[in-house]
């Protein structure tokens, strides 16, 4: 499978990573002066990371936060969006970024995985928005994330980022899933300072999961867990092939603290509900894919 790409966009290679708290400060204060829309102008740049490192003591952390397995060579299939999360921030931070980065939220994310990746390797990363599209809700946005090693690409991800307002016309209600709820496989309490941790393993030090005081500014009660640990959590308990795919919603944000409930099923699907099943806060799946 080849995830949606934009084309050929012009590369910009960095020399390092860049660092994420001036990013998120940058892409804060440009916030207010943008006017979302699905037809605005976007940047084209494709911006390129060579000779890339694991972190091994932040991948340790990141596994053990997330629930992988530790000690061994072999990458996690989500933390190339981690190693990848600093470009996309300054794209999305960006003048020419057209959503406010400010109450931007995280709907989707997909990721091809063709072969396994093994934590002491070196990796070149590429980031681009692929493009703009109308949402019910508002305009959202696709990035999408490359890592090639010898020139193929290796692993590759998609994530859609929605910015609410107001949109021409009734919003439509998206398809109701009429399937029975999966079977619940594990009860989990998440303590309250998952925020913290996975923001100290991740770099992604966003204040409405650090804590209560910090998310209120946003409207939040308590501080939510990050979407892509809620992810990676799941994806650590189900289990993946060397070459897969992983596809999952973020439907409701978790509170924390909290306990849930994580459903699967043989195949290949999963959830992410309260305790009471009242809620769905993330469904997904996972597949094996070919090499």
């Amino acid at each position: 499978m080849t995830l949606s790409r934009a084309g050929d966009p012009a590369p910009v290679v960095l020399t390092r990573s860049p660092a994420l708290a001036p990013l998120l400060a940058r892409g804060a204060l440009r916030s207010p002066g943008k006017r979302p829309r699905p037809d605005a102008p976007f940047p084209r740049a494709r911006l390129v990371l060579p000779a890339v490192r694991v972190d091994l003591a932040r991948l340790a952390a990141y596994e053990r936060v997330c629930g992988f397995a530790t000690g061994d060579d072999a990458l996690p299939i989500t933390y190339p969006h981690v190693l990848g999360f600093p470009l996309a921030m300054r794209l999305m931070s960006g003048r020419d970024f057209p959503l406010p980065l400010l109450g931007l939220v995280h709907t989707s994310f997909a990721v091809a995985r063709h072969t396994g990746l093994t934590a002491t390797g070196t990796y070149e990363l590429a980031v681009h928005m692929a493009g703009l599209a109308p949402h019910r809700r508002g305009t959202e946005a696709t990035v999408v994330t490359e890592v090639r090693s010898g020139g193929d690409v290796v692993w590759e991800s998609t994530s859609t980022y929605l910015a609410r307002h107001r949109t021409d016309g009734p919003a439509a209600e998206p398809p109701r899933d009429e399937r029975a709820p999966l079977p619940a496989v594990a009860e989990w309490r998440i303590a309250g300072d998952v925020g913290r941790r996975y923001g100290a393993a991740s770099g992604d030090r966003n204040p409405i999961h650090l804590s209560a005081l910090t998310a209120r500014l946003f409207g939040f009660p308590r501080a939510i867990a990050h979407g892509m640990w809620t992810v990676a959590r799941c994806v650590a308990a189900h289990g993946t092939p060397q070459a897969a795919l992983v596809r999952a919603e973020f439907r409701a944000p978790v509170l924390l603290p909290a306990t849930v409930s994580y459903a699967a099923d043989p195949d290949g699907r999963f959830e992410l509900r309260s305790a009471d099943g009242g809620r769905v806060h993330l469904t997904g799946e996972v597949r094996p894919a070919a090499g």
